[in-house]
């Protein structure tokens, strides 16, 4: 069992950080290491955020991603509300490929999908 003190987590890591650095204009990068896994999460400098979070775990090879929009409430309290998620991401590119594609706006369009047919459906 692989844990988050062990050097193949730590390069797997720093190799993601480094492929993620293209968007650290765009978004906070942050490392958080877990009992049963790790994530990193991108959260997006901009009025309207979304989070990203890419968590993959000790016990298997596979990664997934989630992304969420950030509501405040009464300009307080953060409040989430997930808009996509993909589970057993395989490799790191496959990784890569899908979280550009998420940062590119698949989530925002999936959810305006999902509006503007809720709307036009009934």
């Amino acid at each position: 069992m692989k844990n988050k003190f062990s050097i193949n987590t730590q390069t797997e890591i720093n190799a993601l950080i480094d492929k993620l650095q293209e968007w650290k204009e765009f978004f906070e990068i942050k490392t958080e290491l877990f009992f049963d896994g790790w994530a990193i999460s991108l959260r997006e400098k901009s009025m309207y955020p979304r989070s990203i979070i890419i968590f993959k775990s000790y016990d298997t090879n596979n990664y997934s991603i989630r992304s969420f929009e950030i509501h405040f409430k009464n300009y307080q309290k953060e409040e989430y509300k997930e808009l996509y998620s993909i589970e057993d991401i395989n490799n790191i590119n496959t990784l890569v490929k899908e979280l550009k594609e998420i940062i590119y706006g698949k989530d925002l369009m999936k959810e305006a999908s999902k509006i503007y047919n809720g709307v036009f459906n009934n």
